[in-house]
This record gives C-alpha cells, structure tokens and sequence, in this order.
C-alpha cells in the first residue's frame, strides 16, 4: 500500500481539474498543465479532490500510484504557486546577467555562455552571482536549471561552479608538499 498515494489532492479554490481523451487538465490561476493519465491508474475527480487509485492488483500498478499521485499534486501546486530553483555562482570573474529571452554567463571561458530561455520559463538575476528559475512546470523548471549548472559544476578543491542553493559541495584536501 502506497501512503502517499492514499491521500487525495486537494483542489484549492479557483482551480479547475478535468479529465478527457487521456489527459488530466489543470487550470489555475498561472496558467494551464495537462498531464498523460496511466493505464494502471484510476483517477477519479471528486468535489474538491482528485482521488488516485490502482487500477488493478500488479505489481507496476501498485509502483505507479504514489508517483502518479505526486504528479498530479505538483500539476495543483504548479497552476497555483509554481516552482522556483535557485542557483548560486561562485568563482573570480563568475556572473550571470539576464537580458530579456536570453541568460548571459560569464564561466571562466574564452567566450560569454548564451543560454536561450524556454517558453513557460523566467528566469530572473537580482544580482551578478544569484539566478532564480520559476515557471509552472516542476519538470521544466529542474532541467532547465540542471542545463544551466552543467556549464560549470561545482568542483571539490575551491567550490567554484555554479551549485543549488542549500546544496553542500564535498571539498577535498589539496596537495601537500
């Protein structure tokens, strides 16, 4: 028995949820999300609840419900809310600035990183070392902001590279003589 899957998402008020041709619709007050439904899932829209349910009694139905219980919860969270990722640069002569559709880094190369940003994706920059990426979709919003963190990864000597915020970065011990 999933426990997360028991629980039925909640709809908070001005958010509609349908379910037609294989799709659950969401639509909120930031915009709309549909998501694929589950052939091993039943989802059943109630009075201010979507329930999620097995199908039947296999294995992969019963591994499916709490993920697709989750999914549904962040097509809620996403229409009211969104989801924001914060990224930090650290380094000498590291910065990001942000110009309208595009993300200009400065990494340490030879060249300024052009990084062209998604439709359903802002990405805004209050200073030179902080990037914060919001949009509706959870999905988006993480590969976008992975995308962005692999033009320079934190590295273990210094910690210079582009990290999460909160994330902790292992440091290794340098040469000794």
């Amino acid at each position: 028995m999933s426990r997360i899957g028991k629980k039925a998402v909640e709809i908070p008020s001005g958010v509609t949820a349908a379910i037609d041709g294989g799709q659950l619709s969401v639509k909120g007050p930031k915009g709309t999300l549909a998501m694929p439904l589950s052939d091993n899932i039943k989802y059943e829209v109630g009075e201010g609840s979507i329930s999620v349910q097995p199908a039947n009694s296999t294995r992969e139905a019963r591994a499916f419900w709490g993920m697709q219980r989750t999914l549904v919860q962040n097509l809620i969270t996403g229409v009211t809310e969104g989801f924001t990722k914060v990224l930090e640069i650290t380094g000498v002569g590291y910065r990001a600035n942000s110009q309208g559709k595009t993300l200009k880094l400065q990494l340490g190369y030879s060249h300024d990183v052009d990084f062209a940003v998604p439709e359903g994706i802002e990405i805004k920059t209050p200073d030179n070392t902080t990037i914060e990426i919001t949009g509706i979709d959870k999905q988006k919003v993480g590969q976008v902001a992975a995308e962005i963190r692999r033009w320079r990864k934190p590295e273990p000597y210094k910690g210079k590279g582009i990290k999460y915020r909160g994330e902790y970065i292992f440091r290794k011990e340098g040469k000794k003589k």
